[in-house]
C-alpha cells in the first residue's frame, strides 16, 4: 500500500513540474530562512544556561543618583559579598571580579596585549560551572602570585608545552605562576575572563601593603572596609526559593549601616539567566530583538506553508475527477488523505534535504554576517529539538488541510462539474494572500525604520568632532607627554593632539561625592567626570556656551567645566563663578560647554564635568589627515617605542570604536533587509502560481473575451485586479501593526528618528510593484495569446 501512495505521489510531483518547483523553492526557502532565525532565537536564550545553578545566581547592583542622573549601577562596593555570605542567610556564596584593563604580559621574550582579565575571588568556580583543565578547582590560587588562564591564552604564550608551573609577568615586574587553565569560555557566556589573578593580590597591594586613602587622611587598611570604591562586579549564589524582594532590603540595610551618610542606597538583584537579554531593572536588552525574530521566523515558515496551501486548493478543481473515481471504486476517505499527505511529505523531504544542504554551504557566511558561532548539531538535544519542531510543524501546517480538501469531494458532484464554485475556497485563498503580503509589507516597514534610525545614528551631531582621530593608552609615554606630543606635531598627517583620561565614544565613569553651592539636603547627583588638559575641547570641537575654557594655568586644577545636562540637573542659574566640589577637589565653575554624547544615544546625555587633571589623562588623542592616516601610525608607533619599548602598541580609531557601538543594531538591520527580501520572494513565488492558475483556468473566457474586442490592457486588468485588491488590504493591515512594532523598538533609543508617512507609503508602494510586475508576467502573456488556439484548446 505504502509503495503505491509513493509511486502516485511521486508520478503527480513529476507530472506537474512547474508547480513543483515553486511549491520546493518557496519551501526551501523558508525553511532555510526560518531555521537560520530560530537557531539564532535560540543561541540568544541559551545565554548563561550552562551554568547548572544559573537560576539561583544573582547579579548585585545599586540604584543611585536623584531624578536627571538616577541611574541602575552593576559594579557595587567590595565588602557586600563578604557580608553578605556571613549574614544573609539566604546567601550560599558569593564572587567578586574586578577588570583591570588591558595590560600587557611577558613570557621570556615574547610580549601579549591583552583584554578580559580580572582580580577575582577563589570562590569563581564554586559559583560558576567554568571547567578548569588543569589545576585545582578547590583552590585555584594558592598565592597571591598565582593565575589562572583560559586553554588558547596557555596556547598563545606556551605552545605545546605544560602551562602549569610556568611564570608570566605582568607590566614589567610583577611575576604570576600559573597555577591553573580554564576551558575557553562558550560563546554565549555573559562572564568572560582571559586571566584570572586573585583578588586577595589587589588587597595586599591596594590596602595591606600601604593603605589606601581617599581625603588624604584616612586610611583603609582593607577592601572589606572600603564602603567607597565602586569597582566590583558582584554575583551571589541563593538557596533555591530566596525571596528576591527581602534579599534586596538585607543588602541595603548592610550597606546602610556601614555607610549612613549613602542612605537610601536600594539594592537590585538581577538573575545570571536574564543579563544578556534584560537590563538591570528588567527592562529591555534585547528581549524585544529576540522575540521580533523568533515572530518574523515563523510567520515566513507561514508565508512558505501558504504557498503549497493556496496552490494546493486552487488546483483541487484540476484533480476532482481523479479523486471521484478513486471514491467510486472503492477507495476511502482515509485512504485519500494519507495519499495526499504523502504527496506533500514526499515534495517537504525534497525541499528539507535541499535547505539542510544550503544550510550547511549558507552557515559560515551566516555567522559572519550575524556575528554567532551557529552550528546544525543535530546532536545537541536543543538544536536537534529546535530543527525537528520546526519542520514537523512545518510539515502539518502545509498538508494537513490541503489532504482533508481533496479527500472530501463527493464523487458525482464532482464528475458533474458541481464544485467549481465552492471547491476551491476562493475566500481562504484571498485571506492568505493577504496575510503573506502583510507579513512581508510589515518586514519592508520595519527595515525601512531600522535602516532609517541606523543611518541617524551615524550622522547625527554628537556635539564633538570623531573623525579621524587615533587613540591609545599612553602607558610609560604618559611621564612624557609634553616631548610626545612636540615630537608628534612635526610629523607628516597629524594636525593636532590631545589627552583625556576616557575613550569619549562609550565613557561610563562616575562619582556620587559631590557638592556645590545651594545643593538641595537630600539630592544624590552623579557626575560623569573626565579629566582632560587644555586642547581638549578645541581639539573635538566641543562649543563653549557661556564661560571660558582652560588656559593649562595652574588654577585651572581647581576650575571645572560642566556640560548643559549638569546645570540643568543641580538646578543652578548663573553657574560662572559657582562652587563644584568633585570628590576631593574644591573650584569653582568657568564654563558651560554644549551637551555632547559620550556614550551610546540609546541613552539621555547625563551630567558631565571635565575637569584639568593631567595625571588622570593617560588616554592620548590623535588628529589625522584622512589620506596621511598611516603616516600618523607609523609616527605614533615610533614614539611609542621609545618609552614602551616592550610593548606593543593597541591603538584604534574612535569612528571605528563609534561603528562598533553599534555593531549589534547594524546587524540586526542587515538581516531585516536579507529577510524582508527573501519573504518578498517567497510571497511573490506564490503569487505567480496562483496568477499562472488563474490565466489557465480562465483560458475561454479571456479568448472569447478577445474575440469579442477586449484589449490586452483590459485582459491584464482582469486578471491582475484582484490581487491589487488583496494587497491594498494588505497594506491597510500591515501599516498599524508596523507602526505600533517600530514605536516599541524606538523606544529603546534616547534619540531617534520620527515615523514619517513617507517610509509607510513607500513600502506599500513598494510592495504593490513587485506584486504587479509578478502578476503582470503571465498576466501579459495570456493577454497576448491567440484566442483561436485558446478556444480550441479548451
Amino acid at each position: 500500500m505504502l509503495r503505491n501512495y509513493l509511486k502516485t505521489a511521486w508520478r503527480n510531483i513529476v507530472s506537474n513540474k512547474f508547480y513543483t518547483a515553486i511549491n520546493v523553492i518557496g519551501l526551501t526557502f523558508g525553511l532555510v530562512i526560518g531555521l537560520f532565525m530560530l537557531l539564532w532565537v535560540q543561541d540568544e536564550l541559551s545565554f548563561d544556561a550552562f551554568n547548572k545553578k544559573g537560576k539561583d545566581i544573582y547579579r548585585i547592583g545599586i540604584v543611585g543618583g536623584t531624578e536627571a542622573s538616577k541611574q541602575i549601577f552593576t559594579y557595587i562596593i567590595a565588602p557586600v559579598a563578604t557580608f553578605a555570605k556571613n549574614e544573609v542567610p539566604e546567601v550560599t556564596d558569593g564572587v567578586r571580579i574586578m577588570n583591570i584593563g588591558n595590560p600587557s604580559f611577558r613570557y621570556k621574550d615574547k610580549i601579549f596585549n591583552e583584554d578580559h582579565i580580572a582580580f577575582t575571588d577563589a570562590s569563581y568556580f564554586s559559583v560558576f560551572d567554568f571547567p578548569i583543565i588543569q589545576g585545582d578547582r578547590k583552590n585555584p590560587f594558592p598565592d597571591n602570585n598565582s593565575v589562572v588562564i583560559t586553554k588558547k591564552i596557555a596556547e598563545k604564550y606556551f605552545g605545546k608545552e605544560n602551562p602549569i608551573g610556568k611564570t608570566i609577568t605582568l607590566g614589567k615586574s610583577d611575576n604570576f605562576k600559573v597555577t591553573g587553565v580554564v576551558a575557553d569560555y562558550p560563546a554565549n557566556s555573559s562572564v568572560t575572563c582571559n586571566v584570572l589573578l586573585p583578588i586577595s593580590k589587589f588587597n595586599y597591594e591596594a590596602y595591606v601593603k600601604s593603605g589606601r586613602s581617599y581625603n588624604g587622611t584616612s586610611r583603609i587598611s582593607s577592601m572589606d572596609a572600603d564602603w567607597i570604591n565602586f569597582s566590583f562586579e558582584t554575583y551571589l549564589l541563593l538557596k533555591p526559593g530566596t525571596d528576591i524582594h527581602k534579599l534586596e532590603k538585607k543588602l541595603q540595610a548592610i550597606h546602610e549601616h556601614n555607610k549612613p551618610d549613602d542612605a537610601p542606597v536600594p539594592y537590585l538583584a538581577q538573575p545570571l539567566l536574564n543579563m544578556h537579554l534584560y537590563k538591570a531593572d528588567g527592562g529591555d536588552a534585547g528581549i524585544s530583538t529576540v522575540r521580533t525574530f523568533a515572530i518574523v521566523a515563523i510567520l515566513i515558515l507561514v508565508i512558505a506553508c501558504i504557498n503549497y496551501v493556496n496552490l494546493s486548493t486552487a488546483r483541487s478543481m484540476l484533480r476532482a475527477k481523479e479523486v471521484s473515481m478513486r471514491k467510486i471504486i472503492g477507495a476511502g476517505k482515509l485512504q485519500l488523505f494519507l495519499q495526499f499527505m504523502i504527496e506533500t511529505t514526499v515534495l517537504f523531504l525534497i525541499a528539507t534535504v535541499l535547505a539542510v544542504g544550503l544550510m550547511y554551504v549558507l552557515m559560515p557566511v551566516y555567522n559572519d554576517f550575524s556575528g554567532k558561532q551557529l552550528q546544525i548539531s543535530l546532536g545537541n538535544y536543543q538544536v536537534g529539538g529546535y530543527i525537528a519542531l520546526t519542520l514537523v510543524a512545518t510539515l502539518a501546517a502545509s498538508s494537513i488541510y490541503p489532504a482533508l480538501l481533496l479527500s472530501s469531494f463527493e464523487p458525482l458532484k464532482a464528475l458533474k462539474g458541481r464544485i467549481t464554485s465552492g471547491i476551491g475556497n476562493a475566500a481562504f485563498r484571498r485571506v492568505l494572500v493577504v496575510l503573506q503580503f502583510t507579513v512581508s509589507i510589515v518586514l519592508i516597514i520595519g527595515t525601512l525604520i531600522i535602516g532609517k534610525q541606523l543611518s541617524f545614528i551615524r550622522n547625527r551631531d554628537l556635539g564633538y568632532d570623531k573623525e579621524n582621530v587615533l587613540t591609545f593608552m599612553m602607558q610609560g609615554m604618559q611621564a612624557h607627554y609634553d616631548a610626545a606630543k612636540a615630537e608628534l606635531l612635526k610629523q607628516p598627517g597629524i594636525m593636532a593632539v590631545t589627552r583625556g583620561s576616557t575613550n569619549i565614544i562609550d565613557y561610563n565613569g562616575w562619582t556620587g561625592d559631590n557638592d556645590w553651592d545651594g545643593k538641595p539636603a537630600k539630592a544624590n547627583l552623579f557626575f560623569h567626570p573626565i579629566d582632560v588638559d587644555k586642547d581638549f575641547t578645541s581639539f573635538f570641537k566641543i562649543k563653549l556656551k557661556e564661560g571660558a575654557l582652560f588656559t593649562g594655568a595652574v588654577a585651572d586644577s581647581n576650575h571645572f567645566i560642566v556640560n548643559e545636562a549638569a546645570i540643568a540637573a543641580m538646578g543652578m542659574k548663573d553657574p560662572i563663578g559657582k562652587s563644584l566640589r568633585i570628590q576631593k577637589t574644591k573650584g569653582t565653575i568657568i564654563g558651560v560647554v554644549k551637551d555632547f554624547n559620550y556614550t551610546t544615544v540609546r541613552k539621555k546625555i547625563e551630567p558631565a564635568v571635565l575637569t584639568y587633571h593631567t595625571p588622570g589623562a593617560y588616554r592620548i588623542f590623535i588628529k589625522t589627515t584622512g589620506g596621511d592616516a598611516q603616516k600618523a601610525i607609523n609616527a605614533a608607533q615610533s614614539i611609542w617605542k621609545q618609552y614602551n619599548n616592550d610593548t606593543p602598541l593597541d591603538y584604534s580609531f574612535l569612528d571605528e570604536n563609534f561603528s562598533q557601538l553599534y555593531k549589534t543594531e547594524e546587524r540586526t538591520g542587515s538581516l531585516f533587509n536579507v529577510f524582508s527580501a527573501l519573504a518578498i520572494v517567497i510571497s511573490c513565488l506564490g503569487l505567480f502560481g496562483l496568477a499562472t492558475y488563474s490565466a489557465q483556468v480562465k483560458t475561454r473566457e479571456i479568448g472569447i473575451r478577445k474575440v469579442l474586442g477586449s484589449s490586452v490592457g483590459g485582459i491584464i486588468r482582469l486578471l491582475a485586479s484582484e490581487f491589487v485588491l488583496l494587497i491594498i488590504i494588505s497594506i491597510l493591515i500591515a501599516v498599524p501593526i508596523a507602526w505600533y512594532s517600530m514605536s516599541n523598538w524606538l523606544q529603546d533609543f534616547a534619540y531617534k528618528i520620527d515615523m514619517t508617512v513617507w517610509i509607510f507609503l513607500l513600502a506599500g508602494g513598494g510592495a504593490t510593484l513587485i506584486a504587479l510586475a509578478t502578476i503582470s508576467i503571465q498576466s501579459i502573456k495570456a493577454a497576448l495569446a491567440n484566442p483561436v488556439k485558446s478556444l480550441r484548446a479548451e
